[in-house]
C-alpha cells in the first residue's frame, strides 16, 4: 500500500495499524496526490521557517556560557559529573527553552575545564554552548582563564616536543649517512 505522510515521521510504522489511524499518513489516492502537492508546499515553507527559529536559537546557544561549580579532587577530576540534564535544565532556565536532554552533548564532563558541548537542535542545527566546570571556591572567569592558560601551555609543548621528534630524526639520518659515506671512504683505500 502506497501511503502519503502528512507530517514527518522519525521511524516509518505500519500505514494501516499505526500511520493511517494517528492521522500521520493518508493513502495514496488521485485526489490525495493532488492534496498531497500543496500540502508539501505549505510543508517547506513551515520547514523554511522552523530553520530560520532554530538558527537564531542556535546562536544564542553559541554566544551562551554556563558555569557549574563543583567539588573536585587535587588532580582535577571531579566527585560526580556535570551531566547533560544538569546543561539541558540550565540551558532550558536561561534561554526559556525546552530542549530533551539527549539533544545535548555525548558524554558527561567529569573534570575541570573549559568545554564546547554540541547542543542538537531541529531541523538539523547544531550549536555548541561553552560549559565553565570549575572548583565551588573560584570564580569562574579567574577559572577559564587558568584553563586557557593552561591548554595553550600544552599545546606548545607538544608543537616543542614535535619539533624536537623532527630534529632527532634528521639528525639520525645525517649520522646513517656520515657512517656509509665512511665505510666507502675506507673500502676505497684498501
Amino acid at each position: 500500500m502506497k501511503v502519503i505522510l502528512l507530517e514527518d515521521v522519525y521511524k516509518q510504522g505500519f500505514a494501516r495499524n499505526f500511520l493511517i489511524p494517528r492521522q500521520l499518513a493518508v493513502k495514496a489516492t488521485p485526489g490525495a496526490l493532488r492534496q498531497f502537492e500543496n500540502l508539501s508546499k505549505q510543508a517547506e515553507t513551515r520547514r523554511a521557517v522552523r530553520e530560520e527559529k532554530y538558527t537564531k536559537i542556535g546562536q544564542q546557544i553559541n554566544d551562551l556560557t554556563l558555569t557549574f561549580p563543583v567539588k573536585a579532587g587535587e588532580t582535577g577530576k571531579l566527585y560526580g559529573s556535570v551531566t547533560s540534564t544538569e546543561i539541558a535544565d540550565r540551558l532550558n532556565e536561561t534561554l526559556g527553552l525546552g530542549l530533551d536532554r539527549r539533544r545535548i552533548g555525548d558524554r558527561p564532563l567529569r573534570e575541570l575545564g573549559v568545554f564546547s558541548v554540541p547542543v542538537r537542535l531541529d531541523a538539523g542545527v547544531l550549536a555548541h554552548v561553552r560549559v565553565i566546570v570549575h572548583r565551588e571556591d573560584q570564580d569562574p572567569e579567574e577559572a577559564a582563564a587558568v584553563f586557557s592558560a593552561h591548554e595553550a601551555e600544552e599545546a606548545a609543548l607538544m608543537e616543542y616536543e614535535a619539533e624536537m621528534s623532527v630534529e632527532e630524526e634528521a639528525d639520525t639520518e645525517s649520522d646513517d649517512m656520515a657512517d656509509d659515506a665512511s665505510t666507502e671512504v675506507e673500502a676505497d683505500e684498501e
